[in-house]
């Protein structure tokens, strides 16, 4: 079981990196940038289980992740997973915002993941009520000329923007109130480095949501072994990626 879930985080974060020695400060950080995406992926209700939360170094420039557990097959996403998904993303951001005087330049493939999932919103999901049922395709062959005009391209702008602006004002709101239980979860990450769902019930308590049954029956002893993670990718509600994800830092 061990080596198997090794296997997953080197898929997932690469190779730990244990060269890579941060200073106090930066690892203090790291810390509190992860408990902000552990505390986001606890308390809202349509986040994926989280599993673990992990300040190793792993991979190319991955100095943090958390890792999730998909709730089965998912083919559809609702708009509620999606600002869920895109709040906790931006867990990282705002608990340094929370935490510290300054911010980092660690959330840049967060503020990615986010930007694609808003635009994906608004240009092909149609689940914008000012755009309405509209899809535009992404062709980066196509960037010098866009199939819609100039005024349909301000109000893209400001519909992603507007999305982006809802999730950072949910994430926030949250981790503003749980502001004391996001300290605990950081200054736990400093003594142990790696924490597993066990910890956070500890450190927490049990989430406030009904857990999948697959989800409950894994970790009551039921399987020997969690399913594989699917691979990330595409952008679609068939493929929505993301479930099993690492937060990655200073890309």
């Amino acid at each position: 079981m061990t080596h198997f879930e090794q296997a997953i985080e080197r898929v997932i974060g690469g190779l730990e990196k244990k060269s890579l020695v941060l200073n106090p400060e930066e690892k203090r950080t790291v810390a509190y940038h992860e408990a902000g995406h552990a505390i986001c992926g606890w308390f809202f209700k349509y986040a994926d289980p989280l599993l673990k939360v992990s300040i190793i170094p792993r991979g190319q420039g991955a100095l943090g992740y958390a890792q999730y557990l998909p709730k089965g097959d998912v083919y559809l996403m609702s708009v509620n997973q999606l600002m869920d998904r895109m709040a906790m993303a931006l867990g990282g951001r705002v608990s340094e915002e929370l935490h510290f005087d300054s911010v980092t330049s660690g959330a840049s493939d967060d503020f990615n993941k986010v930007t694609r999932m808003a635009t994906a919103m608004v240009t092909k999901w149609g689940m914008s009520t000012k755009m309405g049922y509209v899809y535009f395709d992404d062709d980066q062959q196509q960037q010098f000329q866009k199939p819609f005009s100039e005024h349909t391209a301000q109000n893209i702008d400001s519909e992603v923007r507007r999305i982006v602006d809802e999730a950072v004002t949910q994430c926030r709101d949250l981790l503003t109130e749980k502001k004391h239980e996001v300290g605990l979860v950081a200054e736990e990450l400093l003594k142990k480095e790696v924490l597993g769902r066990d910890d956070l019930i500890r450190i927490l308590g049990k989430r406030p949501f009904e857990e999948d049954k697959d989800f409950a029956r894994y970790f009551d002893g039921g399987k020997s072994a969690p399913p594989p993670p699917p691979t990330e990718g595409g952008d679609g509600p068939a493929a929505p990626g993301g479930a099993v994800a690492s937060r990655r830092l200073l890309e």
